[in-house]
């Protein structure tokens, strides 16, 4: 008689499903751990994003090439010399002015142009303006005052697009290395998505933890094309600044030591608010442009003098007596225009120039303290990050990597883990370029180099 044993009828069947699962473990560590550590040491942020052509630039470098190339220098560049160039008009004296006539026709004889009869007319007269109350000096003045202006908007010019090129500078480094995160994420959820949808119809993986990783997958798309945007619009104004092609992408080349070595604490407030009132351009184009509207004001009432003409005459048949020569002076009177509404112009122009040169002196003070202040916290943040932290976190993620593929965690721990690398990565980077960006403001604010 034979006897059934049932311990022999559910064996078989679970000895095939703990096979075929682990045998898919195996084959997800190894097509998924390789591809990890793949993504990790060579994801490069101009295999996801840049053209062929891209190049590595050092901040030197990029400044260098902005100032050789800039079109908006250059034109700045003109407007000084053509302003320079005032200044040799304003030196030319008046030219002398000559004139003379001749009879056209004699209605005694009937001639035409007698030139060689005595009894023809010819006037001949040159005269001179001389210009009073020291026009031409205060003209000069004037001139000069407006060149030095025309400098002074160049070096705020220089200043403004230098702190532009820098910040987006250091921005698009610290980005960049965020990108990586994404890249190395993205491609690796990738090949875990695909594995899962190769074995979710067998039983072996759950459709929620398919969708699961899944929305992870799309979130961190969504996330890296933001940040591939925001990239790609500071690459296009930092190309504009240096005047390079379009097809040429930038990868910023730091000296991470020496950014590490920084330290707000170097200068004293006084000294950086010093240095503000006497390099800020913007402040120098104010005293400047107050400058000018008094040197206009004074201008504007050597206009009220008139001006003399000295003249020599010469008429042979038209005075009482034949070849008559002469002497003589000319000059307005001023009865009806004494200039008095460009004086009044003038003078309200001085106060209004005078209010705006106080407001940005008002502002010095208050931005270069807020900058400092700004430094002084994001160095003191800076400084509480465990240099080792990031390491640490490296350290431990090979350590997850190895719990998973031992199969000690779950994939959702795993994730979890994962996200907390990308989230400190991206905060560590921030926490990196609010520090050099803060001394970039305290450089833009007191118009120095303290910290470069």
């Amino acid at each position: 008689m034979l006897i059934s044993n049932p311990t022999h009828t559910q064996p078989p069947k679970k000895s095939k499903q703990m096979n075929t699962s682990f045998l898919f473990n195996r084959w997800l560590n190894w097509a998924f751990i390789p591809l990890f550590f793949s993504c990790w040491l060579t994801t490069d942020v101009t295999a996801q994003t840049i053209p062929l052509d891209s190049t590595h630039l050092k901040l030197e470098e990029a400044e260098q090439i902005f100032l050789k190339n800039n079109l908006q220098l250059l034109a700045q560049q003109y407007n000084v010399d053509a302003a320079s160039a005032l200044i040799i008009q304003a030196r030319l004296f008046p030219n002398p002015n000559f004139s003379v006539s001749q009879g056209f026709y004699n209605g005694e004889n009937h001639k035409l142009f007698n030139f060689g009869n005595s009894a023809s007319e010819t006037q001949a007269a040159l005269s001179q303006l001389i210009m009073l109350a020291g026009k031409r000096n205060k003209q000069i003045k004037l001139a000069k005052a407006g060149a030095q202006l025309a400098k002074y908007q160049l070096f705020d010019l220089i200043r403004t697009l230098k702190y532009t090129l820098r910040t987006n500078f250091f921005n698009i480094y610290y980005l960049q290395r965020s990108v990586r995160v994404y890249a190395m994420e993205i491609a690796s959820l990738k090949v875990v998505v695909d594995a899962f949808e190769q074995q979710k119809g067998k039983g072996y993986i759950s459709e929620k933890e398919v969708v699961r990783v899944k929305a992870l997958l799309y979130s961190l798309q969504s996330e890296h094309h933001d940040l591939v945007d925001q990239i790609n619009d500071l690459e296009s104004e930092l190309k504009l600044i240096l005047q390079v092609k379009n097809t040429v992408y930038i990868v910023p080349d730091i000296d991470q030591y020496q950014i590490n070595n920084l330290s707000p604490a170097k200068y004293p407030l006084a000294t950086l608010i010093d240095s503000a009132y006497h390099a800020r351009t913007d402040l120098l184009i104010a005293k400047t442009t107050t400058e000018i509207n008094k040197l206009n004001y004074s201008y504007q009432k050597a206009l009220a003098v008139p001006d003399l003409t000295l003249q020599a005459a010469y008429d042979r048949q038209g005075s009482y007596v034949h070849n008559f020569n002469s002497l003589g002076v000319a000059f307005d009177l001023p009865v009806f225009n004494r200039n008095q509404g460009n004086i009044k112009s003038a003078k309200a122009s001085i106060k209004a120039a005078d209010a705006t040169q106080k407001s940005v002196e008002a502002d010095i003070e208050g931005t270069v303290y807020r900058a400092l202040q700004k430094a002084l916290d994001a160095d003191k943040l800076y400084k509480g990050i465990d240099p080792a932290f990031e390491s640490d976190f490296e350290r431990l993620q090979h350590e997850v990597l190895i719990n998973y593929q031992k199969r000690n965690i779950g994939l959702l721990d795993f994730l979890d883990f994962y996200d907390s690398y990308k989230q400190n990565v991206l905060q560590t980077n921030n926490i990196f370029f609010n520090r050099v960006s803060a001394f970039e403001d305290i450089n833009f604010y007191t118009g120095a180099e303290f910290f470069y």
